[in-house]
């Protein structure tokens, strides 16, 4: 992914927030109670500061009898201030701040539900939409930034629903609020107050632009960080025994300055948005200030009204300047979205029917006729492969590295489809099965191990769920797990870690084998799955094989030819082309490429 990415605005502001708002239609009830209770809470809160200034009104009314009076040569005992009006007035503002804080917090704990339902509902169509991408994707992008989607991006749009939606709705509603109550005291204050907006808009205007293409940035180099953190720390003992520490600090080092680049600038710009709106604010507020002085003593307004009016100019700039904050939030946001509708906007893997008329009772298992196939259009690997497996038949694939075979595999499983020719499955085209159907006939045991984090008997139960435990235990001695798993001390129930790195290579290798056998396919492909153990449990596997393979068809890749002698039939392949196929006597009676090999394999050795 290259870094210039980083700097540009998203692609469609618009059409991601459209988006992300569809997202809440199915709950438009709770959300309109969320509308109402916030009218409500704002309608009650904004009416406090006038409510309060009657009791100032009152108080500066009774001082200024009372200087009256003293001033007339009476003798006073007491101000004459109400103060059962100003009990009451009190009584009534603690009412109404009790139930605004209740309307808020109903507001507070709907919306959180609300938007909880929402993001699980978002996770839930992003990890089924993850199923239905074609491998190819996730060979064209890295784990660490599929995760960053995943988790960081999802967590900015779950911060959103849940707190800036409702920050934003209750500040919308306040500054309304406020403006109308601030018309209610004197109008031409009020334009006073309202001659500091334009100011706070271009500063908004010039500021969230800029904040934008760093968050943007942000996240994208976040997800590239985290691609780099999750294969330093997955292969870390290949990073220690190559001395790599230092070359992969300093990778890490650029990357996290361009990480902190991006947040500083994001942050920074973001930040300065409170302090020029502070500064706006404090603008309207000395020049309200001195106006209402004026009015005060002009007589035209009371000192209760102009201290509300005061306390609404302090409180009319904090939904400004709150959404101002928000839309820096959002900013963030949108970027996160963006990902997110990259993954949901891909294409899926299509299941387009062959066309082809399937062959009822057909004499071969798996055929592959006139195969074509590339990882990019333009590069054909395969232009006219065909072969032939019937019932029971154990194919082995072997040629060079590059040679197709895996890719064969691929192909067969349908991570892929191919471009032109057939492949068909009992006659019928494996383009019209399927997917699940068809990759449930096959068991696969992969080069690579891959086991999760639990038991070692769920590991091997993965393979089948419905399995009885006698059935795994079977799996388990045929596979030669049974043996070493004896050997510790919590037997089956042994917990492996994240990596499995208790338990030797060759010990998980097997455990992956037991795992194939227990789901009893009616294909077992096994690719390279004895390059990565011992002599010993080769050994182990290879009789194993030759009982559980009886009338089953499979497919071996595998680059140590002296475990393939007994197959039926050996398909040697190279640069996507089938070379020369036959039993291990009759290709080395030929003397070509598979001889070739076989020769240069044994010449290494006995070097």
């Amino acid at each position: 992914m290259k870094s210039d990415l980083a700097d540009k605005k998203p692609k469609h502001f618009k059409r991601t927030i459209i988006r992300l708002i569809r997202y809440m239609n199915k709950r438009l009830v709770p959300i309109i109670i969320v509308w109402i209770l916030a009218v409500t809470a704002v309608i009650v809160q904004v009416q406090i500061p006038k409510i309060l200034g009657g009791a100032t009104t009152e108080i500066y009314k009774g001082v200024t009898e009372g200087a009256v009076q003293m001033q007339q040569g009476k003798s006073i005992t007491s101000l004459p201030i109400d103060f059962n009006k100003i009990r009451t007035i009190i009584l009534i503002v603690l009412v109404m701040y009790f139930t605004s804080a209740l309307f808020n917090f109903l507001q507070q704990f709907i919306m959180t539900r609300v938007s909880q339902h929402t993001v699980a509902e978002m996770r839930q169509e992003l990890k089924c939409k993850m199923d239905r991408l074609p491998i190819s994707y996730y060979d064209n992008h890295s784990n660490g930034d599929l995760m960053s989607r995943a988790i960081n991006d999802m967590d900015n749009i779950a911060g959103m629903f849940q707190q800036n939606l409702t920050q934003l709705i209750t500040n919308t509603v306040t500054f309304i609020g406020i403006l109308f109550m601030m018309l209610t005291i004197s109008w031409q204050l009020t334009l006073i107050a309202l001659a500091t907006i334009p100011m706070s808009l271009i500063i908004i205007m010039i500021i969230v632009p800029r904040s934008q293409k760093n968050f943007t940035g942000q996240q994208k180099t976040l997800g590239l960080l985290n691609n780099q953190v999750e294969e330093n720390y997955g292969a870390h003992l290949i990073v220690k025994s190559f001395n790599h520490e230092r070359a992969n600090l300093e990778a890490f080092n650029v990357e996290n300055e361009k990480l902190y680049q991006f947040g500083w600038k994001a942050q920074f710009v973001s930040a300065i948005i409170m302090p020029l709106m502070n500064f706006t604010k404090n603008l309207g507020y000395v020049f309200v200030a001195v106006f209402g002085g004026i009015k005060v003593a002009s007589g035209d307004l009371s000192l209760g009204n102009v201290q509300a009016f005061l306390q609404y100019t302090n409180q009319f700039s904090q939904p400004l300047t709150q959404i101002a904050s928000l839309i820096s939030m959002v900013q963030s946001t949108i970027a996160s979205a963006e990902r997110i509708f990259e993954i949901f906007d891909e294409e899926e893997m299509e299941d387009k029917p062959s066309g082809l008329l399937g062959v009822e009772n057909g004499s071969y298992k798996v055929q592959f006729s006139h195969v074509a196939f590339g990882y990019t259009p333009s590069e054909l690997l395969m232009k006219d492969f065909s072969l032939d497996v019937t019932q029971g038949e154990m194919i082995a694939i072997v040629g060079p590295t590059g040679a197709g075979k895996t890719t064969l595999i691929n192909l067969l499983e349908r991570f892929y489809d191919i471009s032109g020719g057939s492949i068909k499955y009992e006659g019928v085209d494996i383009r019209d099965f399927d997917r699940d159907e068809l990759r449930s006939k096959f068991s696969m045991v992969l080069q690579e191990t891959w086991l999760f984090t639990g038991t070692i008997y769920d590991n091997i139960k993965y393979g089948n769920n419905q399995a009885s435990e006698e059935e795994i235990f079977q799996a388990a001695k045929a596979a030669y797990v049974d043996e070493f798993v004896h050997m510790l001390p919590e037997g089956y129930q042994t917990i492996l870690n994240e990596e499995a790195s208790n338990i030797s290579q060759g010990q998980r290798q097997l455990i992956t084998i037991a795992r194939a056998f227990l789901a009893n396919p009616e294909v077992l492909i096994l690719d390279e799955a004895t390059s990565s153990v011992d002599t010993r449990t080769e050994i182990l596997i290879q009789q194993a094989m030759k009982k559980l393979l009886k009338n089953r068809t499979s497919f071996v890749v595998a680059h140590r030819l002296s475990t393939i002698r007994d197959a039926d039939n050996i398909v040697v392949m190279n640069q996507g082309a089938l070379v020369e196929t036959g039993t291990h006597q009759v290709l080395m009676n030929r003397n070509g490429f598979y001889a070739e090999l076989y020769n240069s394999q044994f010449l290494d050795s006995a070097i």
